[in-house]
């Protein structure tokens, strides 16, 4: 999951309705002309083969004139079915509104047909126009041969043309409203998890926070000076912490070095007490971890290891890639744990915010588990799926300094 956007496709016609409604057009005309040029080659054939030749460029015209037709009347059609979708609740007062929209549709593909090709006049041994006289040049209807010609192609204009467009069109009308609930779920979804994420996000920053403030307040009474620095260590945490206070995920470079500040609190507050010790490849350094992973799970091997002993400890962070996911280990030295039931780890609002936020951004897709070693101490395993960080970040490591920079 990426926090930074979320981008979806969009439908055309919503992007460019434009662009979108020249793309029907000439789908209608290319269909059409397919259909009339496939409908002529049959019909040239069938008139051969029964021993009555047509001309082709007489057969062509009739089947021009019957299919083409269908091609400017088709866009409307479309949206028309689109725009006024048949549904449960208004399929009765649709179903006759899209009755007389077929009657509509029949007679206005007379009107073209009739027009384009005319009918057959015994008079004349010719055909002419049912809507134009071409003698006077003027407008004249042929009513006879008008309601011939639509009384003969209704049925098979509604039932063979109109309805199967409004069926494609009422198709396509269910896809994008599947699609626009379904985008809409996904964004809700996204949006709940973002939110659940910053939450525990910004219950870890105050956590870290006070308990670094009571190591302090410990400390003061013993070494002012001691004090002094964790204080001075504390700002340039909150600094870290605040610089990209909105993002989810950051380089293990950046969390590293998010540590390695907070570790210099731990080694002024226990001294020879604590050794550190990072073993991370420099091809591993550009891989995205959440923000906040390993802070929380060295807090916890320092509490319930290195401070459980008066013996010198030791915090280890270790790094690997495995196939296609990135593995982390910390290691700490120490006494057994006192709670190392599989749930025990749990237990600790660090762990269980970490683990519930590794389940909203990977989802199964990730390991986190505890184990206590033979001799002393124990293992936390963190395994997420290793992408690299697209922002470019360059850092200098460093436990006595660390500092970075965001180009």
């Amino acid at each position: 999951m990426q926090n930074s956007a979320f981008t979806t496709k969009k439908d055309i016609a919503t992007e460019d309705p434009v662009s979108y409604s020249w793309l029907i057009w000439a789908l209608s005309f290319g269909v059409w002309t397919f259909v009339a040029l496939s409908a002529t080659a049959t019909m040239y054939q069938l008139y051969r083969l029964s021993g009555m030749p047509m001309k082709l460029g007489s057969t062509l015209a009739l089947e021009f004139s019957q299919v083409l037709t269908y091609a400017p009347l088709t866009p409307f059609v479309f949206g028309f079915a689109t725009r006024y979708p048949i549904e449960r609740r208004n399929w009765i007062r649709r179903s006759l509104l899209y009755l007389g929209a077929g009657i509509l549709f029949a007679l206005a593909h007379v009107i073209l047909r009739g027009a384009i090709y005319g009918v057959w006049d015994s008079q004349t041994h010719q055909r002419i126009s049912i809507i134009w006289d071409a003698q006077v040049h003027h407008v004249h209807i042929r009513w006879h041969e008008f309601n011939e010609l639509f009384i003969v192609n209704l049925v098979d204009d509604i039932t063979g043309t109109f309805l199967p467009i409004v069926m494609i069109g009422h198709a396509i009308s269910y896809y994008r409203r599947f699609r626009e609930r379904e985008l809409r779920s996904s964004q809700l979804e996204s949006q709940l998890a973002n939110a659940h994420l910053h939450a525990l996000k910004s219950k870890l920053q105050p956590h870290f926070l006070f308990n670094t403030l009571h190591s302090i307040s410990a400390l003061m009474h013993n070494d002012v000076k001691a004090a002094d620095m964790m204080m001075s260590r504390l700002g340039d945490l909150l600094r870290m912490s605040l610089e990209n206070d909105s993002a989810q995920e950051t380089t293990l470079r950046r969390e590293l070095e998010f540590v390695n500040a907070y570790l210099q609190i731990e080694v002024i507050r226990f001294g020879d007490r604590l050794v550190t010790s990072l073993e991370v490849p420099d091809d591993m350094l550009d891989a995205e971890v959440p923000q906040l992973l390993l802070q929380p799970l060295v807090e916890n091997a320092i509490k319930h290891g290195i401070s459980k002993s008066s013996a010198k400890g030791k915090i280890q962070i270790s790094t690997r890639q495995s196939n296609s996911h990135l593995e982390l280990c910390i290691s700490n030295s120490g006494p057994p744990l006192p709670d190392t039931s599989p749930l025990g780890w749990r237990k600790g609002f660090g762990l269980r915010a970490t683990k519930e936020r590794l389940e909203t951004l990977y989802g199964a897709d990730h390991v986190l588990e505890m184990k206590e070693k033979l001799e002393g101490g124990a293992d936390v395993f963190v395994r997420i799926p290793f992408r690299v960080y697209t922002r470019p970040i360059s850092y200098e490591l460093s436990l006595e300094t660390p500092t970075f920079t965001e180009r």
